[in-house]
């Protein structure tokens, strides 16, 4: 029986051994891909030690994951991939009085913290990929992050593992007394071989452990015999060793109190290197964290929309910045370490200029920058040149980094590398990323050197090779060198014991193949051309656009932001944008890339992306996966065929005409029925109401205004609010026309916005085409209120009809009709009545996803909060789950519902009866009634009533 099958037979999780699920766990964050040959997603403790058994009876290793995250290689491996992010994620107890939390490897550490917060309570290691590490991710790697300097690094907040022994045994590891050590050494198991022999090791290594290991203290490197030497337990031992001593699958971990007060110093500096000078002063005001990002990093974060508001704090054009925090349970305790190293600053000359960030808004916009500082620099990427982590985890003695800093540039200069600088200077760490073109076998031969003259830097200043991403395949290579001989035959000596037939991830720590081996880009097969309807401007076509992924996983974050709801539904790499990309970039390796594009395999991992575009605007790489399925199912069309329900939705607009000219008949359920069952539409759905008398008729017998003395603005007759939502085009239109614009109905067909999402490319190109060509002649600005086909015009457009200059004529005018109001009300065009029904009322806003991703929501906050007297509140609250026609299909109804009930449905019903829900999208509305009951208004809606003075609210549903 082949190993997929007694796994299958045996385990309680799912077991994956196609291609594509191979394929998608060769890769990590890291420059490595090996191809594993499987894939296990173990439920229980059994299935962990069920997976590690059998796969020493084929002769296969076992590689343990978290996320995947691993910057140096740890998590790839070639047999099997043991992912205990999908089901092993509990916390299965939360002690507060013994600030103890017990939890399964799987667990994320930002779910942990928010289980903690409400008890004052957090885990100590602050990682920037908090929102998706896992806890025993950071467990194999030692991780640390920038709280370090305070709290230390992982291994000083474990307490006890429950871990697999590479014979599929199972084992406790945590501090003993010495009977029980002696009890447990007396036993004809693996377990008493550790206990016996390891002493033994000790003993006969002692000097060598005593002189070989660097100095400095953030060390996580090799595996830690200075710390057992003193202190034997196996379970901080064991951190550290990247899954290759044994497999962690519960952790008993130290809380700590979280500080009630955080404040924030931001030094603005000329130089990446006089920021580095500023660290020492920064230390001696017993700070908690100091942080660099450098002029790479920030112009970046620049470019994206979710980090746009930074540009409102920074003061000129800093070449780096410099982030001191100080903590404290007493604020003004606080503020009095802060002022003080304000003053030091000013005293010594350090920076042209400091921002003082004291609450948690004002710190908002730029921490969220200093958190993402390694997905905005990856965005940096031209094609296969790419900032690599290869030397980006060293860490010196703090007093000595400036001197360090300046000598490490001056190795990138003399290779003529550009790089990028950020991380931890209040522990030496700095985390510098070359790029390189791992496809050109010269630039492979010059990142060797690199890495071995930053090698020698690093010995030479008495730090560390790595101090918290690990060693992996990136520098395991080098240990012998870093360790010495004796110290490095005695680590091989461990890893014999506890891994005698070599199961546990081998090759890192120890033994390792050259860092050279085994680059991702390197072994890619060369991209074939072939045509594509979309245009795909980045370096490489279609497969560039799916490989700027660099796997560093902030599409698989759940508490925050849209991207990406699948996975957040489903747990599932596959259904990651990263899986998608993954899974895509082999397709279009193959020797038929467009042929490959019809497999049902790769169809089934794109199927669950709701194309809400979240990834374009949240993926720091900007991995535009909407786009990328689109082109997919073109290909899969023309092998396969369009399927009828493809072809019905594909024509909402005449489906949405139709319905509207033969209402209200065409709303009778009875009716609707064969169509729902013949098309595939879960009967739980309810359908939109046509509206008879639709906007255009509407339009065409409301009176005009006499005079304009604004200008003429374009309404978008979309396909939604034409003939489901009339009212709100309404709203909009007398709005705009109080405002003093002369307003003309654009009926100019339909966006093609629904063809898009089904892959009738052709089809929505012709439409494109068309609704340009009649747009082209009309004057003014263009604005519309349904989200998704007006943000179609200025982005797949563009890239449907690349060149065409009605469509680019036509993108230039297009503005959100927020932006017009929030003008007219503020030049006083646009009175809003202060006694009207929102005075004092809160309002909940929740986004549109194609806004979020195209614009952002800004011009509709500010519109809303022009409402006198009223409180307005936007939801972060990810994707509503409906997603166009998505959340109507019968075999994506579950899903739908699901993404709706993770944030935004208890969202809304935590807020009171009273409280006015918002929302600009014709799908968020029809979710958020279906999921809650609730009506949800548009924004504009809202505006147009606390102008008129009131509004009766009784049977309002879009």
């Amino acid at each position: 029986m082949s190993l997929a099958a007694r796994l299958q037979a045996e385990l309680e999780g799912e077991v994956r051994f196609d291609d594509y699920s191979r394929h998608l766990f060769s890769r990590d964050a890291s420059m490595y891909a090996i191809r594993p040959a499987g894939v296990v997603f173990p439920k229980t403790e059994q299935d962990v030690s069920a997976a590690v058994r059998l796969a020493a009876e084929y002769g296969i290793s076992v590689t343990p994951r978290g996320a995947g995250t691993s910057l140096a290689g740890q998590t790839v491996g070639s047999g099997l991939v043991l992912d205990f992010s999908r089901h092993m994620n509990q916390i299965l107890e939360l002690d507060p009085q013994r600030r103890r939390a017990r939890v399964q490897a799987g667990v994320v550490q930002d779910d942990l913290n928010r289980a903690a917060a409400p008890f004052g309570l957090m885990f100590g290691p602050d990682t920037s990929t908090s929102n998706r590490a896992t806890i025993g991710g950071m467990i194999g790697n030692n991780s640390a992050g920038s709280g370090s300097l305070r709290y230390g690094m992982t291994i000083d907040h474990v307490r006890a593992l429950d871990v697999v022994l590479s014979d599929g045994s199972t084992a406790r590891l945590e501090p003993l007394d010495e009977p029980e050590r002696s009890r447990r050494a007396a036993r004809p198991t693996l377990e008493g071989a550790l206990y016996r022999e390891l002493p033994k090791i000790l003993q006969g290594s002692a000097k060598a452990i005593e002189q070989g290991f660097p100095p400095f203290w953030r060390r996580a490197c090799g595996y830690r015999l200075d710390r057992l030497a003193k202190d034997f337990d196996l379970g901080t031992f064991v951190v550290g060793s990247e899954g290759t001593l044994a497999v962690v699958t519960h952790a008993e971990v130290d809380l700590v109190p979280k500080p009630a007060v955080t404040m924030f110093a931001v030094g603005h500096f000329d130089t990446t290197q006089k920021a580095v000078e500023a660290t020492t002063d920064a230390l001696s005001c017993e700070p908690a964290q100091v942080e660099l990002m450098d002029k790479t990093i920030l112009d970046l974060s620049r470019q994206k929309i979710e980090y746009a508001d930074l540009g409102d704090h920074l003061v000129g054009d800093p070449a780096a910045l410099l982030f001191v925090s100080f903590t404290g349970d007493d604020a003004s305790a606080v503020r009095s370490r802060l002022e003080a190293l304000l003053a030091l600053w000013a005293a010594n000359g350090h920076g042209y200029h400091t921002l003082s960030l004291v609450t948690a808004a004002e710190q908002k916009a730029l921490l969220k920058v200093r958190k993402s500082s390694l997905g905005l620099l990856m965005a940096a990427s031209e094609g296969a040149n790419r900032p690599l982590a290869f030397v980006e985890d060293t860490a010196v003695p703090p007093q000595r980094l400036a001197e360090y800093t300046a000598r490490f540039a001056a190795v990138l200069d003399a290779h003529q590398m550009k790089a990028g600088f950020y991380g931890h200077c209040s522990v030496g760490c700095l985390h510098i990323r070359p790029f390189v073109d791992l496809s050109r076998p010269d630039e492979i031969e010059r990142m060797r050197a690199v890495a071995e003259e930053v090698k020698d830097l690093v010995r030479e200043f008495g730090g560390v090779n790595s101090s918290e991403h690990g060693d992996g395949l990136a520098r395991s290579e080098f240990n012998r060198e870093i360790f010495g001989d004796d110290l490095y035959e005695a680590m091989r000596s461990v890893k014999q014991l506890f891994d005698p037939a070599g199961v546990l991830n081998p090759g890192k720590i120890v033994d390792a193949p050259p860092m050279t081996s085994h680059l991702r880009d390197a072994e890619l097969a060369p991209a074939v051309g072939f045509r594509t309807r979309l245009d795909f401007e980045v370096v490489g076509g279609m497969r560039g656009a799916a490989d700027r992924c660099m796997n560093i996983g902030l599409c698989r974050k759940s508490t925050t932001g849209v991207m990406c709801p699948s996975y957040v539904a489903t747990l599932d790499e596959e259904h990651a944008t990263r899986g998608r990309a993954n899974a895509l970039v082999k397709a279009l390796s193959e020797p038929d890339p467009a042929a490959a594009l019809g497999d049902e395999r790769l169809h089934e991992i794109l199927d669950l992306c709701l194309m809400c575009k979240a990834c374009k605007a949240e993926c720091p790489l900007g991995v535009d996966m909407a786009k990328l399925k689109s082109e997919t199912l073109s290909h899969y069309h023309d092998q396969h065929g369009v399927p009828l329900r493809s072809r019905v939705f594909g024509r909402i607009r005449l489906l949405n005409r139709l319905g509207s000219a033969f209402a209200p008949l065409a709303n009778l359920r009875f009716l609707s029925r064969p169509l729902v069952r013949f098309v595939g539409i879960a009967p739980q759905r309810p359908l939109p109401k046509f509206r008879y008398r639709n906007l255009k008729r509407w339009y065409a017998r409301a009176p005009k205004p006499a005079t304009a003395s604004v200008g003429t603005v374009n309404f978008l007759a979309d396909s939604f609010t034409t003939y489901t939502e009339p009212q709100i085009g309404q709203a909009a239109i007398t709005l705009l026309q109080r405002s003093g614009w002369d307003v003309q109905l654009a009926d100019a067909g339909c966006c093609g916005r629904s063809a898009l999402s089904k892959g009738l490319l052709d089809q929505a190109a012709s439409s494109a085409s068309s609704m340009a060509r009649r747009l082209a002649v009309t004057e003014g600005p263009i604005v519309g209120c349904e989200p998704s086909c007006l943000f179609t015009l200025r982005d797949e457009h563009v890239s449907m009809l690349p060149g065409n200059p009605d469509v680019v004529e036509v993108a230039g005018r297009v503005r959100q009709v927020e932006e017009l109001l929030t003008e007219a009300i503020d030049e006083g065009r646009l009175r809003l009545a202060g006694d009207s029904w929102l005075a004092g009322r809160r309002i909940l806003f929740h986004g549109h996803c194609h806004q979020k991703a195209e614009v952002g929501t800004s011009a509709t906050m500010a519109l809303l909060r022009r409402i006198p007297g009223a409180e307005v509140v936007e939801l972060d609250a990810g994707c509503c789950g409906m997603a166009g026609s998505f959340g109507y299909e019968a075999e994506h109804y579950a899903i739908s519902m699901k993404v709706g009930q993770d944030r935004l449905f208890p969202a809304i019903a935590a807020e009171g009866s009273a409280t006015v829900v918002a929302a600009t999208g014709t799908s968020c509305r029809e979710q958020i009634f279906h999921g809650t009951r609730r009506s949800a208004w548009h924004p504009v809606e809202l505006i147009s009533s606390a102008l008129d003075g009131g509004a009766d609210q009784v049977g309002h549903h879009g």
